[in-house]
């Protein structure tokens, strides 16, 4: 791993003050008893918040999980996303709310989106803790952003580099020495 500094970026107050206006704004247009999908592993900590944050504003989500990859171990996407694992079976007939952590290049969130309705989902709303769109290369925006960032590589709040930093209760963006 070069070296490098972890910089602060986004504070613990300022992601759940976020992470609750995110969860008032959903409850004004889901259905209470939707689906939250949440893209393992970097979405889980935003996706624990949220569903919290949701039944605060009146919802009753079940929540399940997908694994997806395009990182590996490395800084940048390998342009392939693949699932790791198996797919929930309840998303069929369901309205669903895929969460994940980043939205940069959009493939992940507009291919994972498109599994869940080959899979049966009835609708499918999109929410990012964070969005790139200078990292963008798929014409696809999620419904719902948390924050819009610049081009950095950032840890915590269950973001990760090579398994490092997830357990930050902040978001940084790493600087490379």
């Amino acid at each position: 791993m070069p070296a490098h500094r972890v910089l602060p970026l986004l504070t613990a107050d300022e992601l759940a003050r976020r992470v609750d206006e995110l969860a008032a704004d959903l409850a004004s247009v889901l259905p209470a008893d939707v689906t939250l999908v949440g893209l393992l592993k970097g979405a889980f900590v935003f996706s624990a918040d949220l569903v919290r944050a949701l039944d605060r504003h009146g919802l009753t989500p079940e929540v399940e999980f997908l694994q997806v990859s395009s990182y590996g171990l490395g800084t940048e996407s390998s342009g392939k996303v693949k699932v790791i694992g198996g797919m929930p079976d309840s998303v069929a007939g369901r309205d669903v709310l895929l969460v994940d952590d980043i939205q940069d290049t959009a493939r992940t969130l507009a291919w994972t989106r498109d599994l869940l309705f080959a899979n049966g989902a009835r609708t499918v709303r999109t929410c990012a803790l964070l969005d790139k769109p200078s990292r963008r290369q798929v014409d696809f925006e999620a419904d719902h952003i948390g924050f819009t960032i610049e081009d950095w590589f950032v840890v915590g709040y269950g973001i990760d580099w090579a398994e490092r930093y997830r357990h930050l209760p902040w978001i940084g963006r790493v600087a490379f020495d």
